[in-house]
């Protein structure tokens, strides 16, 4: 019998942040991890906060040295948060972690995710310049996930969310249900390449919803820290988003913005094709 070694590298969502087991964090890829093949080293690499810089920098290296078969590269939201938010620099940190790991042949999974402006409910001149972020994140990877030949997920859209169920108290992150979802779908894809052999998760959650006073809590200590420590780095430069897009509104010129965040990412995906050829030629 075969093991099957997987790695799971990102931010929280991978880490498991909204599906709490005993004293940590359980999550999608863990789930998946047990209906991967009847044996199964899982390695999570994920760590909260984490960005591209992250996995490619610290990750990457121990991911890579865990040699394994399947491998899920999740991140780019924390990115998005940042004020050195630049979307050409993601793109070149996903394609160097992509490309290592499938030229070490691994299967590699990858994600699209919800814009965290409009999970959180802001107001729409903040949550705008997140989307628009958001998008361009998912655009490229979107992008890298087909040259690489990825095992892709789209769950930027869809039901789930705007489902309540599947959320955790802070609203950015799933809860079980949510985090079992991910799981689930992730095991279907990789089933239906004959990659994935174990009984897929289970959709119900195993363990009661947290009581509405227990998520208050979460979020009055741990969750209030989270928010902070993002806003302290983000709130400054998202003013001045926000006055960029007011500004665009009362002109009628919104279209300029998503037509400069894509070209952003032409540029960004251009500067890697002109890089690939060139390691071609060298």
């Amino acid at each position: 019998m075969r093991t099957v070694r997987f790695a799971a590298l990102g931010d929280s969502l991978s880490e498991g942040v909204g599906d709490p087991v005993g004293d940590g964090w359980r999550g999608w890829a863990a789930l998946l991890a047990d209906g991967l093949a009847e044996s199964v080293e899982f390695t999570k690499l994920a760590v909260s906060g984490a960005q591209t810089r992250d996995v490619l920098e610290r990750q990457l290296p121990v991911g890579l040295a865990a040699r394994p078969d399947v491998v899920s590269v999740v991140v780019g939201v924390n990115d998005t948060l940042r004020c050195t938010f630049d979307i050409r620099a993601v793109a070149a940190r996903l394609d160097e972690v992509y490309a290592a790991f499938t030229e070490q042949g691994a299967v590699l999974l990858t994600a699209c995710l919800p814009d965290p402006g409009t999970m959180l409910g802001l107001p729409g001149v903040l949550a705008r310049p997140l989307a628009r972020r958001q998008r361009a994140v998912n655009a490229v990877v979107h992008a890298l996930s087909e040259r690489y030949g990825a095992v892709h997920l789209h769950a930027a859209e869809g039901a789930w969310t705007t489902e309540p169920a599947m959320w955790s108290a802070d609203r950015l992150h799933p809860g079980e249900r949510g985090h079992r979802q991910l799981a689930a779908r992730f095991h279907a894809l990789l089933a239906e390449r004959g990659l994935a052999t174990g009984v897929a998760p289970a959709a119900e959650p195993e363990f009661p919803v947290p009581t509405k006073s227990a998520s208050l809590r979460w979020l009055a200590t741990a969750g209030t820290g989270w928010v902070m420590r993002r806003c302290t780095d983000l709130l400054p430069q998202l003013m001045t988003l926000a006055v960029d897009e007011m500004r665009h509104r009362a002109r009628g010129t919104s279209a300029r913005l998503d037509l400069r965040a894509a070209h952003a990412v032409s540029v960004a995906l251009a500067a890697l094709s002109v890089q690939e050829q060139g390691a071609e030629a060298a």
